[in-house]
Order: C-alpha cells, then structure tokens, then sequence
C-alpha cells in the first residue's frame, strides 16, 4: 500500500483524508499492524487506482 501511495504522491495524511480516517489509521495499515474493515479497503482501492489483490493479497 505504501508503494501505490507514494507513486500516487499522497502522503499518510492525503490518503486518510480521501478515506475518511485517521493518518494514524493509514500508518498501521502500513506496517500491518491494523485490519482494515473491507469497506475502508475498497475506499483505499479506489484512491489508490488498484484491487484489493495488488494491496492486500499477502503472497507468502
């Protein structure tokens, strides 16, 4: 999710405020230590221009 963010140039705060939660929301969900509800990750999907695969499928 950081990666699409950042190509996007959002910051944690530009993303949290086109998702409608906190910056500290969006930095958990980064270091994968918060489980967004789905609704939040399609929100995260659509400003982020991607699935719900290319952010959240955990490949390991």
């Amino acid at each position: 999710m950081k990666s699409a963010r950042a190509a996007l140039d959002l910051t944690q705060k530009d993303l949290a405020q086109k998702t409608g939660v906190s910056r500290q929301t969006i930095n958990l969900i980064e270091k994968g230590e918060y489980n967004p509800s789905l609704a939040l990750c399609l929100k995260v999907c659509k400003v982020l221009h991607c699935t719900l695969d290319d952010l959240f499928w955990d490949e390991e």
